[in-house]
């Protein structure tokens, strides 16, 4: 598939907005299934990709696969979040900005009757390592810019063909996003700057994790997804690993391919289990 694929479908839209900052990213879509829950809506918290980069995607990309995620009675907090090429976005901003989304969904659950037991984040591409990093904070190192003192609980991830190593992502002039993206996402050669920003460095997470690949996704290369999960079981942490044949990018966060419905077996099984 290519995205003129995936954008030229029909559109949906969410039910409601909300603002956490002054700037026109700094929000997050709320999806809303129909009817009356008989207690609280199993809730999706999603990260869109685009090579961390504001110019090629925003929350919207999301659109398709949190429309039908609404339809099968999950709500989806798709978030937004300023890129490294945003004023204010980068190192710390970028980061701030996706936790203050994510911890903006506790705002909001008790009237829009969203469950907080067990969430599940979704992200795709760059998204997937930010969803990871959502899921992480709770282990970041006590002094970095970037700890805060009561993250938003993650009770699993499902990661769509992400980048959780920005080291390897920085090092491989093959993948799809380059490699000056990360000096920027990282805050440059500053001590540490994957200390408490690449997901192999925050490990164990603690959380299950589900990584989503497809066998000739051009983007992200395809040995990213076996070595994060090499190192995230040696560490300790539960990972189921799949990948989907004549699969790419795209298709990862179309509805009818076969790596959607994989996804939402995963999504389904970590909120309904």
């Amino acid at each position: 598939m290519t995205w003129p694929d995936l954008t030229a479908r029909p559109r949906d839209a969410p039910d409601r907005s909300f603002r956490y900052g002054t700037d026109q990213l700094q929000m997050v879509d709320l999806w809303l299934p129909r009817g009356d829950p008989a207690g609280r809506w199993p809730t999706v918290l999603m990260v869109h990709g685009g090579c961390w980069q504001s110019a090629i995607a925003d929350r919207r990309l999301m659109d398709w696969i949190a429309a039908d995620l609404r339809a099968a009675g999950i709500a989806v907090w798709n978030i937004d979040y300023r890129g490294v090429d945003r004023d204010g976005g980068g190192y710390p901003g970028t980061f701030r900005d996706a936790a203050a989304a994510a911890d903006l969904l506790r705002d909001h659950a008790d009237a829009c009757r969203l469950d907080v037991e067990r969430i599940v984040a979704v992200g795709h591409s760059a998204g997937g390592h930010l969803a990871l990093w959502l899921a992480a904070r709770h282990r970041l190192p006590a002094q970095s810019p970037l700890a805060a003192g009561d993250p938003l609980p993650i009770a699993h991830v499902v990661s769509l063909g992400g980048l959780p190593d920005l080291a390897a992502v920085e090092a491989s002039p093959d993948n799809g996003c380059g490699t000056d993206v990360v000096a920027q996402l990282v805050g440059g050669d500053r001590p540490d700057r994957f200390a408490d920003t690449s997901i192999v460095e925050l490990l164990p997470l603690r959380v299950p994790i589900d990584l989503i690949d497809g066998a000739q996704d051009r983007i992200v290369p395809a040995r990213m997804a076996p070595d994060f999960a090499a190192a995230a079981r040696a560490a300790g942490d539960r990972v189921g690993q799949h990948r989907i044949d004549d699969t790419g990018h795209v298709e990862l966060i179309a509805p009818g391919t076969p790596a959607w419905a994989a996804a939402k077996g995963a999504i389904d099984a970590a909120l309904f289990a």
